[in-house]
């Protein structure tokens, strides 16, 4: 299922290759999961992430959230599509719940890649992977 203008072919293959690459710099030398992400702007710029653990466990910071700030302090705001990996075994990768509301923040219709080690993908948009979400258009409503 695609949302809203995700990439294609090579692009999405550059996507897909840059989330591995990026897991490749994890440090997690407490849970040992390593984590890369891929962030698409709207203007085709691809920033990346991994997680970044900490021995105060609360002050580590997933690799979504990683590639988000890196995109967002370079000035972008607008995503069209991230990609994430890891090592887990047979199943894909999901982002947690903190980094689904950070993401969140900058849409519910961009596309989110969730892959497998063996290379294998599905996609959901952000919106399937946080239905009935809350975000800064609510803070409107009051």
């Amino acid at each position: 299922m695609e949302g809203s203008g995700g990439p294609q072919g090579e692009r999405l293959q550059l996507l897909l290759r840059r989330c591995r690459e990026a897991k490749a710099c994890a440090y997690c030398p407490y849970s040992r999961f390593p984590v890369g992400a891929a962030l698409l702007t709207a203007g085709g710029e691809i920033f990346s992430g991994c997680n970044v653990e900490n021995a105060c466990y609360s002050l580590g910071v997933c690799a979504e959230r990683t590639a988000i700030q890196k995109a967002i302090s370079e000035g972008h705001t607008r995503f069209r599509a991230m990609a994430i990996a890891s090592d887990m075994g047979t199943d894909f990768i999901v982002p947690c719940g903190a980094c689904r509301q950070v993401m969140r923040e900058f849409g519910k219709d961009w596309d989110v890649y969730l892959t497998k080690p063996d290379g294998t993908y599905i996609v959901k948009t952000l919106d399937e992977l946080l239905p009935l979400s809350f975000g800064p258009e609510d803070l409107k409503k009051a």
